[in-house]
């Protein structure tokens, strides 16, 4: 792979274009490494750089495991029993039908983004991309509008990545002029003050995640209830449009 000194730099403009179209359509997955692409910076080494400064992170970028590759695999998901994480992302992806190979898929849309590459910052990205589905089912948020926006918050806070604080901000505007009377933005910052209270999930060791039980993972990892989440409504969690 080759990279340039230009290659982080940030295209607010790109982005903006991207969240305009995200806004239209919120199931277009493309915008949004679009707009992470745009505005990544310097998130990606910074975060391999921390990543190699953690106990556990050499030997994890050593390895390079492919997450992709065994969230895809049925067999690999199979043996996890009820209650533990490994369950629990499999309960979550099957009824909505989402796969971590689709997520590559839509990755694989943003034009120059180098995602396949043999380079550590390219596995480190792929990395990150892999495991949106897993900070879901951690963090307890739904695929419903406000769900990702609270997710990408708590992305934000995890990773510094100036592309999730703009999903973000959008997502929420948009939530608050539905005019619904709910309390978004509340679930939104309750979302980025648990993600930086977390433990920094990075470094996790994902497969050995997997194996325990959903809430001792929570609990080892420092994730808070979503109260402000769960207090809305679900009916009112959806949809930018106004209601009729």
């Amino acid at each position: 792979m080759t990279r340039t000194r230009d290659t982080f730099n940030l295209q607010p403009l790109r982005a903006f274009r991207a969240v305009r179209r995200l806004i239209a359509d919120k199931e277009d997955t493309a915008q949004v490494f679009e707009i992470m692409r745009a505005l990544s910076g310097d998130a990606i080494p910074r975060g391999y750089r921390r990543l190699m400064s953690t106990p556990e992170g050499g030997r994890i970028a050593y390895e390079r495991d492919e997450f992709a590759e065994r969230l895809s695999d049925p067999a690999w998901l199979a043996q996890f029993s009820p209650g533990t994480v490994g369950a629990a992302y499999r309960d979550f992806i099957a009824p909505r039908g989402l796969s971590a190979e689709g997520l590559a898929e839509e990755s694989r849309k943003v034009p120059e983004a180098d995602v396949d590459a043999a380079h550590p910052l390219a596995w480190y990205a792929r990395r990150m991309r892999d495991v949106h589905d897993v900070w879901h089912v951690l963090t307890g948020y739904g695929t419903d509008a406000l769900g990702e926006v609270c997710v990408v918050a708590f992305s934000y806070a995890q990773t510094r990545s100036l592309g999730f604080a703009v999903i973000a901000l959008a997502g929420a505007r948009q939530l608050r002029k539905a005019g619904r009377g709910q309390p978004y933005g509340r679930a939104v910052r309750e979302a980025w003050r648990n993600g930086r209270a977390a433990a920094w999930l990075p470094a996790v060791d994902y497969p050995a995640l997997f194996a325990l039980p959903l809430d001792e993972a929570r609990r080892i990892l420092g994730l808070a209830p979503n109260a402000a989440y769960q207090a809305i409504p679900p009916q009112h969690r959806d949809r930018f449009n106004r209601p009729a």
